[in-house]
C-alpha cells in the first residue's frame, strides 16, 4: 500500500462526512427538496459515499510533509 493510499483510506471518513454534511443541508433547507426529502436523504448518503473517494485521493498529497517543504521552499518560507 503507498502512502497516498493509506493517507487516502485514513481521510476517507472525514471527507464523507463533510460532504453528507453539506448535502444534508441543501436538502433540508430548499423546501422543493425538502418535501421530498425521503428521497433525496438517501441520495445524499450514495451521493456522499462515491464522491468522496476521489476527493480523499485529490487531498492525500496535500498532506504529506514533502509537499509542505516544497511549498515552503517555494513561497520562500524556510
Amino acid at each position: 500500500m503507498t502512502n497516498r493510499s493509506a493517507i487516502s483510506l485514513l481521510i476517507y471518513g472525514m471527507v464523507q462526512g463533510v460532504l453528507f454534511g453539506a448535502i444534508l443541508l441543501a436538502v433540508l433547507y430548499i423546501p422543493v427538496l425538502k418535501a421530498n426529502a425521503a428521497i433525496f436523504i438517501p441520495l445524499a448518503v450514495l451521493l456522499s459515499v462515491i464522491v468522496a473517494i476521489p476527493l480523499a485521493w485529490k487531498i492525500a498529497p496535500k498532506l504529506r510533509a514533502r509537499h509542505q517543504r516544497r511549498m515552503a521552499r517555494k513561497h520562500n518560507l524556510a
